[in-house]
């Protein structure tokens, strides 16, 4: 057989096992990678897709673990970046903006108490964003100071969706909320972190999804599980900042259980609505935190209508 008379049969095979162009396939770290293959910024294969697509990679064992024989799958999102910038959110491509100043002066403090060992707060790169009411801007925040962080040079984060009966991050982001995530791994002691994880196209920015909804989701994250997920997250990279968007603190009682285990809380507050009386009941709530930050959300600026947040 000639060299082309090959490479037509190679090219046969390659379409029979999937590989046309256009679609969303799986590799193995062990074999090639096809043309249809890019490198995401982090070095792991995936695929191109559009706005929201999540794509599944099998990666070798030797990635996740050298002794095990078996593979491991890899959830990976691309974000679509002009549509989070669209919406007022933080972007690597969008670094001069007034929200991405606010926000710089907004981390900074949080990561000298995370990573300052004279700092004197424990776990304080363990950070859960929250408000006293819904609608003040707590999952935008936290998103923006997820951005924010990621765009560091020498730390990464991990934004978790704690807002586990109402999570907005799926629809902001473009992912579905069916993903399983934090509660499916507190009732299956089978999944790990890993498993539930999700990267993303900023190579800095991993996601972990609230998973699907439970009853008893206050007792899930009051449970020795969820602190011994904590511990871990904590301590397993001392580069990660771990961000919480959790749920108002006066309309359910998960914000309180997860505050509790935190090590820094920024409490969203929304100008000209929430009431003084509202922050003081909010704060009676998170006590048992040390370390606790205000965010003074949608601020009309003098001599505008236009609305911005600062610290």
């Amino acid at each position: 057989m000639s060299l082309i008379e090959r490479a037509a049969d190679k090219l046969v095979k390659n379409d029979m096992n999937g590989f046309m162009p256009g679609s969303v396939s799986q590799h193995d770290s062990r074999e090639g990678i096809g043309p249809d293959s890019l490198f995401s910024s982090d070095g792991v294969p995936g695929k191109k897709t559009g706005h929201g697509r999540i794509i599944k990679e099998e990666v070798g064992a030797d990635r996740i673990n050298k002794a095990a024989d078996t593979k491991k799958t890899v959830k990976r999102i691309e974000v679509d970046l002009e549509n989070l910038h669209r919406k007022g959110v933080v972007t690597l491509h969008h670094t001069k903006s007034e929200i991405a100043e606010q926000f710089r002066l907004i981390k900074r403090p949080l990561l000298a108490n995370a990573f300052n060992p004279d700092s004197g707060v424990k776990n304080g790169n363990l950070i859960m964003v929250t408000s006293s009411l819904s609608g003040e801007g707590k999952s935008f925040c936290s998103l923006n100071l997820a951005m924010s962080i990621a765009m560091e040079m020498d730390h990464r984060v991990l934004l978790v969706d704690a807002d586990v009966a109402r999570p907005s991050i799926p629809a902001t982001l473009g992912f579905s909320p069916e993903e399983p995530g934090l509660l499916d791994m507190l009732r299956d002691s089978q999944l790990s972190i890993s498993d539930v994880m999700m990267k993303t196209n900023i190579k800095k920015l991993t996601l972990i999804p609230a998973g699907r909804r439970h009853t008893h989701a206050t007792e899930l994250l009051a449970s020795q599980s969820m602190h011994s997920i904590l511990v871990e997250l904590a301590q397993r990279y001392h580069d990660r900042v771990v961000i919480f968007d959790s749920p108002p603190l006066l309309l359910t009682s998960e914000a309180r259980v997860l505050a509790s285990q935190m090590g820094q809380i920024v409490l969203v507050v929304e100008a000209e609505r929430t009431t003084q009386q509202t922050v003081k009941e909010a704060l009676q709530q998170i006590e048992a935190c040390d370390v606790v930050n205000l965010i003074y959300n949608k601020a009309r600026a003098h001599g505008s209508t236009e609305y911005y947040g600062y610290y």
